[in-house]
């Protein structure tokens, strides 16, 4: 950050504030009084990292309002503390003055120590940072900004001179905050937030974004067909729940991942959204039946079998070459048109996989240490054991699909999930490639392994496999 020396030579005092929420706060470097815990003499944003931080701008020592509301924030220090939240005040007066303010009688105008330290801007270059500068007065207006864990501004108000700021509002706020929901007017810790997904429904309006129906339903959230108002175009919108299975945030930032896949055969991810709080991912609307409701209504034929894995095929093969794994394919998460067209959905376990450093891999992990992640009658036997999915679990994953297209029958059968884990680890890849019709039976042998390191065929592989124009009969 420039020196305020700096700033003055190149007019920033004249300059409009460029603080706004949902950016990064502005960076600084300030001298500050000591506290009763820490003797430092210098602070900056920096210090603060990966903790919350109350940023309070206040216009003059030995006024008449600050005592009250800097005293009462010191007051309240430990619960901030306890939501692991730091305090820092900042205004125009020099550290002298600061230091005498705080050993200074309270009959006689001072203040007394504080639990958090006071920051000297004495030239006014970040009050004017931060839009709270009167140049004439040369003082801060009273700014209130609430600075998140990762530097972003996530709250910010300025208030008049003669008004003062209530503690336990600050901390209302901050919890807001914190969970990550939408809270009332009325709301205050421990109160239930608003669930987004309950309460958005056909005519709301999120961002650009109008809700026509719904279109389905999970742990995670609901599915909204909607209309994109600026660029006129139909969407799928997926709206978590606030408490949904996982971190919405962990969502959004898999989502990102696969919102770099272009590809006739997965669904584009237009946005990472999280306008009006709520967050969501939008998405390419796809008008047609899922896999699974196509099964349900009994086998495919041979040429549809092929043709509708040839084309997820071709899609994980496009991920895979940019280091993204699914993690989760199924039948339920590919939506097949009317005409045929097969679409990949929901990379909700999406995740990049480092390339092999050797002969085993590096893999990235997308679950908690022992825990499962995909769906259980889809699993590959690694992801069975809580080791993260790779691109071979997902043509493990594939190769179950293809396998129940044909046969009208899952390959793994319904059962408490112990029993479905126990089947997944045990299954017998030349058991199901017998009398099935080349190139199919060469896929299910390959692709059904259960170690993944002699799992020897790839996405790629599957769809070169399936260009042969004619099935022929096993062993033929």
């Amino acid at each position: 950050m420039s020196s305020q020396s700096d700033r003055k030579k190149t007019g920033r005092k004249n300059a409009a504030p460029a603080v706004c929420v949902g950016t990064r706060a502005p960076d600084f470097r300030l001298p500050c009084t000591a506290t009763p815990t820490s003797e430092a003499r210098e602070v900056s944003l920096d210090d603060f990292r990966d903790r919350w931080l109350i940023l309070l701008f206040y216009p003059r020592d030995f006024s008449l309002v600050c005592p009250t509301e800097l005293t009462a924030m010191s007051v309240q220090f430990e619960e901030f503390a306890r939501r692991d939240c730091d305090i820092l005040g900042i205004s125009t007066d020099s550290l002298e003055s600061h230091e005498r303010w705080l050993t200074t009688p309270r009959s006689q105008g001072g203040i007394g120590r504080l639990a958090f330290p006071l920051a000297s801007d004495l030239e006014g270059a970040v009050c004017q940072t931060y839009g709270v500068y009167l140049p004439r007065q040369n003082i801060a207006l009273r700014g209130l900004f609430i600075i998140d864990v990762n530097g972003v501004l996530q709250y910010q108000v300025v208030h008049n001179l003669s008004v003062g700021r209530r503690s336990e509002e600050v901390l209302r706020v901050l919890d807001g905050l914190q969970t990550g929901g939408l809270c009332p007017e009325n709301w205050v810790r421990d109160d239930p937030v608003i669930n987004p997904a309950w309460v958005i429904g056909p005519s709301s309006v999120v961002g650009q974004y109008r809700v026509d129906e719904q279109i389905g339903t999970g742990s995670f959230g609901v599915v909204f067909r909607g209309h994109d108002l600026t660029l006129e175009r139909p969407v799928a919108l997926k709206i978590f729940h606030r408490e949904s299975n996982g971190s919405p945030r962990r969502a959004l930032d898999e989502a990102r991942s696969a919102a770099a896949l272009n590809h006739p055969n997965v669904c584009t991810i237009f946005a990472i959204d999280e306008s009006d709080g709520v967050s969501m991912i939008v998405m390419e609307y796809i008008d047609g039946n899922s896999l699974k409701k196509v099964l349900s209504g009994g086998k495919l034929s041979l040429e549809e079998a092929k043709n509708i894995a040839r084309q997820i095929a071709l899609g994980m093969a496009a991920a895979h070459a940019q280091q993204i794994v699914h993690g989760d394919l199924k039948p339920g998460n590919i939506m097949v048109t009317s005409d045929g067209l097969a679409k990949i959905m929901d990379f909700g376990l999406a995740h990049r996989e480092p390339r092999a450093t050797d002969e085993t891999g590096t893999w990235d992990t997308i679950s908690e240490a022992g825990g499962l992640s995909g769906t259980p009658d889809y699993m590959s036997p690694e992801q069975t054991r809580g080791e993260p999915a790779s691109s071979r679990s997902d043509v493990f994953a594939l190769a179950l699909m293809l396998y129940e297209m044909v046969s009208g029958r899952k390959a793994v059968t319904t059962g408490n999930l112990l029993d479905v884990l126990r089947q997944i680890d045990t299954l017998d890849a030349a058991r199901f490639a017998e009398g099935m019709p080349e190139p199919l039976a060469t896929i299910l042998r390959r692709a059904l392994v259960g170690d993944p390191r002699q799992r020897d065929i790839t996405m790629s592989d599957i769809v070169e496999l399936l260009d042969w124009r004619d099935f022929s009969i096993a062993g033929g």
